[in-house]
């Protein structure tokens, strides 16, 4: 089963599906943008958060996630979910005047 990671934007509702599973865990650390103050906290399966090779599986997704929120600073992180799957990484967006509101 590969491992799935979504990282949503702290405030903002999920916009994608979040990864399948009974129970989600929230990761400890969120990934915060350099350049501003954006913060997206990470969600994981639950079953696949505790497994034992859980930090040498996630290094990869974590590092792609957190290239893709550096990314996002450049259109004002109107990108409020990114989910990535082996090395591909999802975008969700909302309209730019439903942020604003938020």
């Amino acid at each position: 089963m590969r491992l799935k990671i979504a990282a949503i934007r702290s405030g903002t509702e999920p916009v994608g599906k979040l990864p399948e599973g009974a129970f989600h865990r929230w990761l400890d650390e969120p990934l915060n943008c350099p350049k501003c103050e954006a913060s997206y906290n990470l969600v994981v399966d639950y079953d696949q958060a505790v497994g034992r090779f859980f930090d040498e599986e996630s290094r990869r997704p974590i590092m792609l996630l957190k290239k893709a929120v550096f990314m996002g600073h450049g259109n004002d992180h109107r990108v409020t979910h990114f989910e990535t799957e082996g090395v591909v990484v999802k975008s969700f967006t909302v309209p730019h005047e439903q942020i604003a509101k938020s």
